[in-house]
């Protein structure tokens, strides 16, 4: 396969994943503003959370200054001048898969040309109260656009690099939505374990539809080493940090490329960490500190993989992908 079209193939997927995330730490900022936390600049201190995790606050401070929700939501939704919105992500998309139209199923196609035009309707009629039905709106083609996918594409390399972009992406943004919890919460230890913690807990678990899963599993109260041990250890979790590295680490070893051996032993030593650790380990060096980690060991896989297989060796660095984490306490300078 060219360069080219894995490159197109690789980014077409990894954008629509990335929109769906964002979609999803969104909700989870909505979800928690309905929360009363006594926190100096509330608003501010709360909403600042999804700009730092998704890398985006530097870009909405030099555009709107100070965190606020309608402004957040609008920058990292529909702003056309955020590379890592959801609209431009799905512009992206698009333009992607217009690259590859032969390479991917003409349903594949409709299915994200027709997301592009809703997208610009519903883009005009937007009002704030309509943002959380426009959330579960973004999730919903993402799932449609995998569920086309798998019913449709030959299962060749193609498919392999829509695998890799997916879950590549989906692991990054697990660990930032997981992440949430720390930055909203850094400032409150008093509140571990009170109603306002636990509704928390469980508005993470359903932005990531784990809600369920959790009670099948755990049958128990919610539990931060619960939840954490969920999202990054349990690899039947299909949004998991160990999931996502499985996916990613079949989906080199079915592109096999000469070049990719520095990739898949990056992805094999991320990979055996998640397989063999344990919760107990994440948690004594630190919840925020394990996940910073990760995002690092992701970022430079994702190098590996640009180096190793895709055209374009500045476009890893002009999508924001490596996205630090910052220290929350940036909001009050």
């Amino acid at each position: 396969m060219l360069s080219r079209t894995a490159d197109n193939l690789f980014w077409m997927a990894r954008h629509i994943e990335r929109a769906e995330n964002t979609a999803r730490v969104l909700d989870v900022a909505h979800r928690t503003s309905l929360l009363p936390l006594d926190i100096e600049g509330t608003e501010a201190y709360l909403w600042y959370a999804p700009l730092n995790i998704t890398g985006c606050a530097a870009g909405y401070e030099r555009k709107y200054g100070l965190a606020k929700a309608n402004t957040v939501t609008y920058y990292l939704a529909l702003d056309p001048d955020n590379p890592s919105s959801i609209y431009t992500c799905l512009k992206s998309a698009r333009e992607n898969a217009r690259a590859v139209r032969s390479v991917i199923t003409s349903e594949m196609w409709e299915m994200i040309n027709a997301t592009w035009l809703e997208l610009n309707r519903v883009c005009v009629q937007m009002e704030d109260e309509k943002f959380p039905d426009f959330f579960d709106w973004v999730k919903d083609r993402s799932h449609l656009f995998r569920g086309v996918t798998l019913g449709t594409i030959l299962k060749d390399v193609s498919l392999s690099f829509i695998k890799l972009g997916t879950f590549l992406e989906r692991a990054d943004n697990t660990a930032r939505i997981l992440d949430v919890k720390y930055h909203i919460l850094l400032t409150e230890p008093d509140s571990v374990g009170s109603a306002a913690d636990c509704y928390q807990w469980g508005s993470l678990l359903k932005s990531v539809s784990a809600f369920e899963a959790y009670r099948k599993v755990y049958h128990d109260v919610i539990s931060p080493l619960r939840v954490a041990e969920l999202l990054i250890l349990r690899d039947d979790m299909p949004r998991s940090l160990h999931t996502c590295m499985n996916e990613v680490e079949s989906a080199l070893i079915d592109i096999n490329g000469s070049e990719g051996r520095e990739a898949r032993r990056c992805a094999g030593e991320q990979h055996a960490a998640l397989h063999f650790g344990r919760i107990e380990d994440v948690f004594s060096q630190g919840l925020h500190n394990y996940l910073t980690d990760f995002l690092g060991h992701m970022d430079l896989l994702g190098k590996n993989i640009q180096d190793a297989y895709l055209s374009r060796r500045d476009h890893f660095e002009s999508f924001p992908s490596s996205r630090t984490i910052q220290s929350q306490q940036q909001i009050t300078t």
